[in-house]
């Protein structure tokens, strides 16, 4: 059976189930829909799909922050009840494993979602420069994304104003 082109209809419901949560690879596997190579292609030739296609993603980063707090929030397999040879008695053992695994769900989403709005939920970072005057300078940084060069080029034009 032949996949399906893309077509208007069928990028609206890829790109709301992205915005959902899924994954294109996820949505792509169904037969059913387009390949990735397909809504890939066509996204190439499509300035607006590609503006709904980011969008989408965005919306994805805050479905996986809601995620990260459900799986956070579940504590429903950290504890395994444990019988031993008296079956009355019943005692209570960590599931280490489980912790381990849902705090590997956590890392995974929180690199996705700060990957995808890098604004919103990537790391903050701030370097510490000296200035012309010997004081502290503050430079915010996001997803290496620096204002030290803008700083910088602002001393440059600065001193060559003066000279």
């Amino acid at each position: 059976m032949a996949r399906p082109a893309v077509t208007p209809e069928l990028f609206d419901m890829i790109c709301d189930r992205i915005g959902g949560g899924e994954s294109l690879r996820s949505i792509c596997r169904d037969t059913a829909n387009p390949s990735m190579n397909a809504v890939m292609n066509w996204l190439k030739d499509n300035d607006d799909a590609q503006k709904q296609y980011a969008r989408a993603r965005e919306a994805q980063a805050d479905a996986i922050f809601d995620e990260i707090l459900q799986i956070a929030d579940d504590g429903q397999n950290d504890w395994v009840e444990q019988h031993g040879e008296d079956a009355a008695k019943a005692a209570y053992a960590l599931q280490g494993e489980h912790i381990q695994r849902s705090r590997l769900r956590i890392d995974a989403r929180k690199w996705m979602a700060g990957k995808l709005r890098p604004k919103v939920y990537g790391d903050k970072i701030t370097t510490e420069v000296s200035g012309p005057d010997g004081g502290a300078v503050q430079i915010e940084q996001r997803d290496g994304v620096s204002k030290l060069l803008e700083y910088l080029e602002g001393i440059a034009e600065r001193k060559g104003q003066t000279e």
